[in-house]
């Protein structure tokens, strides 16, 4: 879940800041406090950018371990570690 203060810090990166019950408490003399159009607008495109990296995700609980990686190479080949990855990646293609 993309909430208000991933925005926050995705468009003022390193700014002093609280939320309580929704109300941010804008604490930095630096920057600027976003305004909600910005910050909406941020959650939108935060938001979207998780759901289109999702099937990064599923492959990464799915690929072996790097170790397992290289014995599977050392063991069975390239061929062999090459098959299991199509495999992984065939089962979560790219959008």
């Amino acid at each position: 879940m993309i909430t208000k203060g991933d925005a926050l810090r995705s468009l003022r990166p390193g700014a002093e800041w609280s939320i309580v019950g929704g109300e941010i408490t804008w604490l930095d003399q630096e920057q600027e406090c976003p305004t909600d159009e910005e910050i909406t607008t941020e959650l939108t495109r935060l938001q979207t950018e998780y759901e289109d990296q999702e099937y990064q995700r599923l492959r990464e609980k799915e690929y072996p371990s790097y170790a397992d990686q290289f014995d599977m190479i050392f063991h069975e080949g390239i061929d062999a570690w090459k098959a299991k990855i199509q495999e992984v990646k065939a089962k979560y293609p790219k959008p």
